[in-house]
């Protein structure tokens, strides 16, 4: 038997969303009721405030519409659909999350020493478990895209020995870089999934797509000191593989070298949740693709990408987010009478195997 935490990493991430998601509604959370004769509330009968399904704390952060998770052993970022906000029931951010925290159940209920994973498959309950949990006893709008990696490990047939191996599950355009310090490259990239420009693949309300049908898996041999970086589509339509690259490669330096600099504290989250090293380089990745989505003379991978369509885009990436309704896609210009310009939220997570 192999215990699951033989092959570990450290972790960090950094966040940043611009406007905050609307506030979760009962069950999840019990706000306070305005009324002084009737409370219409269990607000009053706990101390824990936070986030919570059918009587478990729920994994994970918010990012505004978006969701993170980081582990000893495995990451995820689901990039929620922000455009939901303009609906009277839509929940980008609920959708966002409970999918994350129900893959992460799924996960960790595989036996101690399983020899192998099942990602889609729970990514696949995790999807039905989020629809049940949104639809009764009120039905809650929302879409997101997915991507999450998981550190497992493989017997190598010829020696015995366990060595480490990367699952990694993706629907839609966030993306996970694999990257090999010692030999400064990208050793893996998850591929982006369109139905067209600006309208990514997605989990949820009236969406045609299924884990099942449409996740991509990739199993990925990794060695010590290989990071793992899982970024939503903020960062990679604001900054081209090789700035990506350039960027991480730098702040490790910088690390290791001595000559970082603690100036935005407040990006980083509690120490005990993640390793510093991985904190300041998603910080460092994160600043880096913010300067060029507030910059409106900047280039970009976005704007080449609207070019290419025809579309006169110039700077940073805005983030103007499709949805469906009534069974169609609503896409950029395509389909859109008014395109609802949604705020950044680019969240980043790193890891880094350990042994």
């Amino acid at each position: 038997m192999v215990p699951k935490t033989l092959v570990v990493s450290s972790t960090g991430y950094a966040l940043c969303a611009k406007r905050p998601s609307r506030p979760f509604p009962p069950p999840f959370l019990s706000p306070p009721s305005s009324s002084f004769s009737d409370p219409l509330t269990t607000h009053y009968l706990s101390h824990d405030k936070r986030l919570s399904v059918r009587g478990d704390l729920v994994r994970g952060l918010n990012n505004g519409d978006d969701a993170v998770l980081v582990a000893e052993n495995y990451l995820a970022v689901n990039d929620g659909v922000g455009a939901w906000a303009t609906k009277p029931r839509g929940h980008a951010a609920l959708w966002s999350r409970l999918l994350l925290h129900y893959w992460a159940l799924e996960l960790e209920r595989e036996p101690n020493g399983q020899s192998e994973l099942d990602p889609i498959g729970y990514l696949q309950r995790a999807y039905e478990e989020t629809i049940r949990a949104t639809t009764s006893p009120g039905e809650w709008l929302g879409t997101t895209t997915s991507v999450t990696a998981i550190l497992h490990w493989k017997r190598d047939a010829a020696t015995g020995s366990i060595r480490p191996l990367l699952y990694v599950t993706n629907i839609g355009d966030c993306k996970i870089f694999v990257i090999r310090p010692s030999e400064k490259r990208i050793l893996f990239r998850t591929k982006e999934q369109w139905h067209w420009f600006d309208c990514p693949m997605q989990l949820g309300t009236n969406s045609v797509d299924t884990p099942q049908k449409d996740a991509v898996l990739s199993l990925i041999d990794v060695q010590e000191d290989d990071l793992v970086v899982a970024v939503s589509d903020g960062i990679v339509d604001n900054l081209w593989e090789h700035e990506i690259l350039t960027i991480i490669l730098d702040s490790l330096e910088k690390w290791q070298q001595g000559r970082h600099e603690d100036k935005d504290s407040e990006w980083a989250p509690p120490a005990v949740m993640a390793d510093e090293q991985m904190v300041f380089i998603a910080r460092e990745l994160l600043k880096s693709a913010l300067e060029i989505a507030q910059d409106p003379f900047a280039e970009s991978p976005y704007m080449e990408k609207a070019v290419d369509e025809g579309l006169a885009v110039q700077g940073g990436e805005c983030l103007r987010i499709p949805f469906q309704e009534n069974g169609r896609y609503q896409c950029g210009n395509r389909l859109l009478q008014e395109e609802d310009v949604i705020d950044p939220i680019y969240p980043v997570t790193c890891t880094q195997a350990v042994g």
